[in-house]
């Protein structure tokens, strides 16, 4: 038994050694939370119609605010090249550490403080389109999120920070799985009785779990927690980075709050079906971009504290089309099979075939940015890691300007329906990653631009040629072969239009003899050397 739980910790702490590797680990995670998400979000339309899922959703909308701030903006890319940069001297980090999360600690309080008391006049603002039963709930869940929700997730996402940058990636991984699962079931067993309060009690709940589960972090890298505030190097160089960084957050969540606000104008039920779309489209950019990017930035810091500039120069050409070879196929597969898709993850019992199609509609206008999505929380980590927040947050604040505009243009003018906010949020996306990859190509120069041009183009040959097979398939099994009214069927449309396209793909591939295809050979090597290690745990040998 003792055996079992050394290796067990072995397994849950260890660190990784490249970032392929951890791209690995923090892929098939997310892959797990982002299931069991998107079981919750199934269970929630099956209990609730699009109407009461609108409250449920916009009553995330300030609480989010906050939490985007502090972490997207404050921890998750400022505080892994400061740790990293400080972690020689131990006593000196733990200072560092001890008083930036104390400090975000009063951030915290002062704000949920501040919001708490204004929620009545604010959430008013930014849903102008809610009748006031509608706001009256919304004000009330809102309330609960700010005070029960938002501690347990900054302080577990503070240890996420440390783990992430000692390199240790599965733990933190798991935190999220037990997030979702603590709403699904609160709304399994409290929905009938409780309605919408059900399953925001389990959001409260799965805070509390996500924090609970990481506070092993602590002892494990042996970081002793002390109850100052001094304004070390640590903590001067942290907020350097975090002004610019938390400048893009703020300007992307009002932009966030703009959509909510034109999506209620839109007529009940919009802002689901805007959530609902722009989250499935979040599934591959969340399991292949993310990934990529939180694995990178502590290989890519380090890199360039030891001054290996070649070597961050090839990762860069290597993970941009890593990245483009599995969300380029995915893009297209997004947009054909987009109606199988939503019936799939959100066709719930009161989700109606209108909702299902608007959402399909939505989604397709969304896909068309996937692989620049993906591509982009990679390239905000190179400037990162080179201590540079400032550029990210002036393409963002460009390009976050034409996002709003567009969509204000789109609603209020045109007079366009919800799909219209797609096409802006992609057009926006896709200025975004593009002008990042300019200016650090300017920034590193001798890049290799040719191979990255040439291995994209035939990575778009591939996925377009297998396309129309895929299509047709789904065409033929949906009007000949299955009854896809039930659930069943639309379950085995997809997988076998699925298994069919990407076989197509692969064999393309490997005709056109695309050199991220042996990214898929490392995957199953890093899968296998996974598989190994869990074995040890229940080897008494």
């Amino acid at each position: 038994m003792e055996r079992f739980f050394k290796n067990t910790r072995r397994i849950f702490f260890a660190e990784q050694g490249g970032i392929f590797s951890s791209a690995l680990i923090i892929s098939a995670m997310i892959v797990v939370s982002r299931i069991f998400g998107f079981l919750r979000y199934r269970i929630l339309a099956g209990y609730f119609n699009k109407e009461n899922l609108d409250i449920f959703f916009a009553s995330f909308r300030i609480p989010d605010l906050v939490f985007e701030i502090l972490i997207t903006g404050a921890l998750t890319s400022s505080f892994i090249p400061i740790f990293i940069k400080y972690q020689k001297n131990k006593e000196e980090l733990e200072k560092h550490i001890s008083s930036i999360f104390n400090l975000l600690g009063i951030i915290l309080f002062i704000f949920v403080g501040i919001l708490y008391f204004f929620l009545d006049y604010l959430i008013p603002v930014i849903t102008p389109g809610f009748k006031e039963e509608k706001l009256m709930f919304v004000i009330q869940y809102s309330k609960i999120l700010l005070l029960s929700q938002l501690p347990f997730l900054v302080a577990g996402n503070f240890l996420t920070g440390i783990a992430q940058a000692k390199k240790t990636f599965l733990v933190t991984a798991i935190a999220p799985v037990l997030y979702n699962l603590a709403v699904i079931v609160s709304t399994l067993l409290f929905a009938p009785q409780l309605g919408l309060l059900a399953p925001i009690l389990g959001v409260s709940v799965g805070a509390a779990l996500f924090f609970i589960v990481q506070i092993p972090i602590v002892f494990t890298f042996d970081i002793n927690y002390k109850t100052i505030i001094e304004m070390t190097d640590g903590v001067k160089d942290f907020f350097k980075m975090v002004g610019p960084r938390i400048l893009t957050v703020i300007i992307t969540q009002i932009d966030a709050t703009i959509d909510l606000s034109l999506t209620s104008l839109l007529g009940s039920g919009s802002y689901t079906i805007f959530y609902f779309a722009q989250h499935l489209q979040l599934l591959p950019v969340s399991v292949i971009g993310v990934a990529f990017g939180q694995a990178s930035l502590p290989y890519l810091s380090e890199m360039f504290e030891q001054g290996k500039m070649d070597d961050f120069k090839r990762i860069i050409i290597d993970s941009i089309l890593n990245l483009f070879f599995f969300t380029v196929p995915i893009m297209f597969f997004f947009f054909f099979a987009r109606t199988p898709l939503v019936r799939i993850f959100f066709g719930g019992e009161k989700f109606d075939w209108d909702a299902t199609v608007q959402t399909a509609f939505t989604l397709s206008y969304f896909s068309f940015s996937l692989p620049f999505h993906a591509v982009y929380y990679f390239l905000t980590r190179c400037f990162y890691a080179l201590l540079d927040s400032k550029t990210p947050f002036i393409i963002s604040l460009f390009t976050i300007a034409i996002n709003t505009l567009l969509s204000l243009y789109f609603v209020l003018i045109a007079h366009l329906p919800i799909w219209s906010l797609a096409i802006s949020f992609s057009i926006s996306v896709i200025l975004n990653s593009s002008v990042l990859f300019i200016l650090l190509a300017k920034r590193l120069k001798n890049l290799n631009l040719n191979l990255l041009f040439q291995e994209t183009f035939k990575i778009i040959v591939a996925s377009l040629c297998a396309s129309p097979g895929a299509y047709f398939l789904i065409r033929l099994m949906d009007n000949l072969i299955l009854d896809t009214t039930r659930t069943i069927n639309v379950f085995l449309l997809l997988v076998a239009s699925s298994l069919l396209y990407f076989l197509l793909y692969l064999a393309l591939s490997w005709l056109l003899n695309i050199k991220a295809m042996y990214s898929i050979s490392r995957l199953f090597a890093k899968a296998r050397g996974f598989q190994k290690k869990i074995t040890e745990i229940t080897s008494y040998e």
